[in-house]
């Protein structure tokens, strides 16, 4: 259903495939990696039951934002990707898109996420302005640090402070616990994605943590997922979530045994699919927490 509403929109226009794929709404996996742990948030802040505005508020929000991230990203990489195999026919690296008509599609899609959040409160306000300055800044970290990851762990976290905030008004301290736990499960995933670009990295002088990490990548990247199960153990704890809470966490520690054993010759494909089978380990959680709230009270 989701790919014929994509393919109705491009017969709308002929311009309208180029905006989708530099918008990444033909792939939306990088939608289900930022909208899950959202989700853990806003769960946990409503014990259960967020209200309907907030959860269309943040699930929308969430497509937005990502959206303007890949975006701003590809602003970024224009004479990047064109020198990188998997990237070179990107809608703005193959000048199908001009520059500026990124910038202004950045803007309204910034525009649109604002008016979402000035229907929450005050405090969730100005923490979406923190979300901003990561979100746009992130693209460039990658040409002086070798942390973009954890740039991008920062900004993909963001979202989990505001559900607390829209939905209870405060903001606990256990909610770092949770971001930390994010961020460290972001910056391991991401890597496996720059696992894939590796080579043509090294080449055109782009940095990644997994050239940073080099040939003890897999081993960082499980100790990185297994921090961040721990802090989620922590979390769990400290908002006293049960059995349910604790399987989806297991799911989640059995996806990551399978993605460091599919990466074990760093085959650029088998790491990929390794990326993108953390949507199945964010997914597991969400469940986890929804049933240990359903079924457990």
């Amino acid at each position: 259903m989701y790919q014929k509403l994509l393919l109705s929109l491009n017969h709308l226009h002929p311009r309208a495939g180029d905006f989708i794929a530099l918008m990444r709404l033909d792939k939306p996996i990088g939608i289900y990696l930022l909208l899950w742990p959202t989700l853990w948030a806003l769960w946990i802040a409503g014990k259960g039951a967020p209200s309907l505005a907030n959860l269309l508020i943040f699930v929308v929000g969430v497509i937005l934002m990502r959206s303007a991230g890949c975006v701003i990203n590809d602003f970024a990489d224009r004479k990047i990707d064109g020198h990188v195999s998997r990237t070179r026919q990107r809608p703005l690296a193959s000048g199908k898109i001009l520059p500026r008509e990124a910038i202004l599609l950045f803007c309204l899609l910034l525009a649109s996420s604002f008016v979402l959040v000035l229907l929450t409160n005050s405090m969730t306000v100005w923490l979406s302005f923190g979300g901003v300055a990561l979100a746009a800044c992130y693209p460039f970290m990658k040409r002086y640090t070798y942390y973009p990851q954890v740039v991008l762990g920062a900004a993909f976290s963001w979202g989990m402070p505001m559900a607390f905030t829209a939905q209870t008004g405060e903001l606990p301290p256990e909610v770092w616990l949770l971001y930390s736990a994010n961020l460290l499960w972001t910056v391991a995933y991401d890597t496996y994605y720059a696992m894939t670009d590796r080579a043509d990295d090294l080449k055109i002088g782009v940095k990644s943590t997994a050239i940073l990490f080099g040939d003890a990548d897999r081993v960082i990247i499980a100790i990185l997922q297994g921090l961040a199960l721990f802090c989620l153990l922590l979390a769990g704890q400290r908002f006293q979530l049960g059995l349910y809470y604790h399987l989806g966490l297991l799911v989640a520690a059995g996806c990551f045994l399978w993605e460091f054993h599919q990466t074990r010759r760093r085959d650029p494909q088998a790491c990929f699919q390794a990326f993108l089978h953390n949507h199945w380990a964010g997914l597991a959680i969400f469940a986890g927490i929804v049933l240990d709230y359903a079924l457990a009270g």
